[in-house]
């Protein structure tokens, strides 16, 4: 009778903490992860959420870019971590875009985080450097296919969307390229600018800037319906693949076992900043589309995601180490 009167009492404590604990959370800094270099998409909306969630809870939401291993670094940290909404990772669709592909990761892309809400989605666009002598998408197809092996196309890691996404389209039309990975994207359009790459699948807002100052050349978006931050810009279903899609996701996730009130805390705040005029408008100039719902969607979405790339992955012969 005593030790069914003491695991009751347990049971009501750590319910009652379960409670309680975003009535104190968060009470020191939180850390989010970002992992893959500064001046990405990622980092670019992290730290978005970060100066306004630091504003809006009154504790510093502080950014760690953690740039290794195709975000897998940076990642098991995470899943590692404390679940106490103290540590969060603000993740890239290469989270789960790659996870089925990996011979083994040190962590599980489902059971190891819970999701706490999807912050924004993006096409991805097609980026030519200048030098190729291709204006639009059917161009640079010929252009490819009369210099094969010649050309060079770089992506945020192995696995990582643009990867996956780059090798799906070189299947589907024939063309041979040499893949350089980097430690996100920012890197990769750098190199990009210096000629080492030649074309790369990045989203909007880090391409486009470079675009409009023709440095690099926007060739074709991968929705399948135009971005209204750049309507001119045709879709490469419209170019002559129909029904290529490539969207890019980024959203925040905390370790799995995070106490429920926490991560819905959480899921709000980042919501209300995503309602925020000026954060919508800023996103949006930017090409990215404000998201929000619930963890359950934002959880929906990445298991969806592990299936699509795992099996597109699967059918080209990606393999991962």
């Amino acid at each position: 009778m005593r030790s069914i009167l003491t695991k009751s009492l347990c049971a009501l404590i750590f319910a009652a903490s379960v409670a309680n604990a975003a009535d104190d959370y968060p009470v020191r800094s939180v850390r989010i992860i970002v992992p893959f270099a500064p001046g990405g998409g990622t980092d670019v909306v992290g730290r978005i959420l970060a100066a306004h969630l630091t504003e809006r809870m009154r504790q510093s939401f502080i950014v760690d870019n953690r740039p290794a291993g195709s975000g897998i670094i940076g990642a098991d940290l995470v899943a590692k971590a404390q679940p106490d909404g103290h540590t969060l990772l603000f993740a890239f669709s290469s989270l789960s875009s790659s996870a089925k592909l990996f011979d083994k990761l040190p962590y599980d892309p489902i059971a190891d985080f819970a999701p706490v809400a999807l912050a924004t989605t993006s096409p991805l666009v097609l980026f030519v450097h200048p030098s190729v002598p291709a204006k639009n998408l059917k161009e640079f197809i010929a252009y490819a296919k009369a210099n094969p092996g010649k050309l060079n196309y770089g992506s945020s890691g192995p696995g990582s969307s643009p990867h996956l996404a780059t090798e799906l389209l070189l299947s589907l039309t024939g063309m041979q390229m040499t893949h350089i990975p980097f430690k996100g994207i920012a890197p990769a359009i750098t190199a990009q600018l210096a000629n080492e790459v030649q074309l790369s699948l990045t989203p909007i807002a880090v391409g486009m800037p470079h675009a409009r100052a023709g440095r690099l050349r926007a060739i074709a978006q991968a929705g399948l319906q135009r971005s209204v931050a750049v309507p001119d810009l045709p879709t490469v279903d419209e170019s002559g693949l129909p029904g290529f899609e490539v969207i890019g996701w980024w959203g925040m996730l905390a370790p799995a076992r995070t106490p429920r009130p926490v991560v819905s805390l959480l899921n709000r705040e980042i919501r209300a900043v995503l309602d925020i005029a000026e954060v919508r408008r800023n996103l949006i100039e930017q090409g990215m589309d404000p998201a929000g719902g619930t963890p359950e969607q934002f959880a929906a979405l990445i298991k969806s995601d592990m299936d699509k790339w795992g099996d597109i992955g699967k059918r080209l012969g990606v393999k991962l180490d």
